[in-house]
């Protein structure tokens, strides 16, 4: 994966979403629910119902890039969840 030089925006989803969705689910969610397009090149991170699963989503200028990620032990940290 190919990441553009220079600062990048990472938004971080704080409601859980459903895991079997896969990068269209999860671009056509940030469009919807997050109003986020997920083809701008921001890094979008969701998060599984137990928090020992991430997905993140990114555009690296030829494509979309999803990475999964579970932990095999404890949970992630985050944050709270919060409305608007």
């Amino acid at each position: 994966m190919i990441l553009p030089g220079g600062p990048l925006r990472v938004y971080v989803a704080t409601r859980p979403v459903d895991f079997r969705k896969g990068m269209d689910g999860l671009a056509a969610l940030a469009a919807a629910e997050l109003r986020l397009d997920a083809f701008s090149g921001v890094v979008l991170v969701f998060r599984a119902k137990r928090a020992d699963r991430v997905k993140i989503l990114v555009w690296d200028g030829s494509g979309l890039v999803l990475i999964a990620k579970r932990l095999e032990q404890g949970k992630f940290a985050w944050p709270g969840v919060r409305d608007g």
